[in-house]
């Protein structure tokens, strides 16, 4: 059977992130894309221009759609928008089976602003929340970093991608230490919008398809670095990557 694979998270005009990059990234994976968009952006490779936030009845409603009928086998959860959303939200994928994949989304590749204070204050609960958090360094250390976030979430996948050097090392740590990491070379590119939200949804896809989280995670990680290197270079800034370009990972 098909993976039902629902994320909830806003859009990218641009094509590079947001639900654009997760229904690119679960359709090539071989799972099939459910979405619920808690904000419309207006952006670009050079930065966001506009966001309108979609309000809290219809993010919910979106849920209810496509959970009543077609079902979920696995959430990720990007973008979120407003933290009345991010509460009601929780409250609703509470009563879902399904393993969940949150991506605290709070700064676009470009440097703008995509969650304010109030949102982010929320996080706690949606990571509690979460089979796995997928923070990458910046957001981490508003997160309060890794001993705090660990206190809240209990598994995070720490992503490298924004440290210094050629190797980039990706963490899987829980309250007990580090469980896994991987080390790669850096892709010397500047195509990498949507790279959280590319990784986050294709390991919701494998936990989806009923892969273990670490085969999850090295599967996706592979598909977004070949998403990487297959980029079209478009735009004139963070480009969107080459997801149409990959292929032999679905399964």
């Amino acid at each position: 059977m098909t993976a039902r694979i629902l994320s909830i998270a806003g859009s990218d005009s641009g094509g590079g992130a947001g639900i654009q990059a997760d229904i690119k990234t679960i359709t090539m994976l071989g799972g099939h894309a459910l979405t619920a968009i808690t904000a419309i952006t207006a952006q670009n490779t050079l930065g966001v221009r506009g966001v309108q936030a979609i309000s809290a009845d219809m993010v919910i409603a979106q849920i209810d759609a496509v959970a009543s009928d077609i079902g979920v086998d696995a959430i990720k959860i990007g973008m979120i928008g407003a933290a009345e959303t991010a509460h009601r939200v929780a409250d609703r994928i509470a009563g879902i089976d399904a393993p969940i994949i949150f991506d605290p989304v709070m700064i676009a590749t470009s440097g703008s602003a995509l969650a304010d204070d109030e949102t982010i204050a929320v996080f706690a609960r949606l990571m509690d929340m979460a089979t796995l958090t997928t923070p990458n360094l910046p957001e981490l250390a508003a997160l309060g970093g890794e001993a705090e976030a660990l206190r809240q979430a209990g598994t995070l996948l720490i992503k490298g991608g924004h440290a210094e050097g050629d190797i980039l090392v990706d963490r899987l740590v829980d309250r007990s230490g580090d469980v896994a990491r991987w080390a790669s070379p850096r892709i010397a590119t500047t195509s990498t919008h949507g790279t959280g939200c590319t990784l986050a949804s294709a390991i919701a896809t494998g936990l989806g398809q009923g892969m273990t989280l670490t085969d999850a995670i090295a599967r996706a990680r592979q598909f977004v670095r070949a998403a990487l290197i297959a980029a079209p270079s478009l735009g004139q800034g963070h480009g969107p990557m080459g997801h149409q370009a990959v292929r032999d990972f679905a399964g």
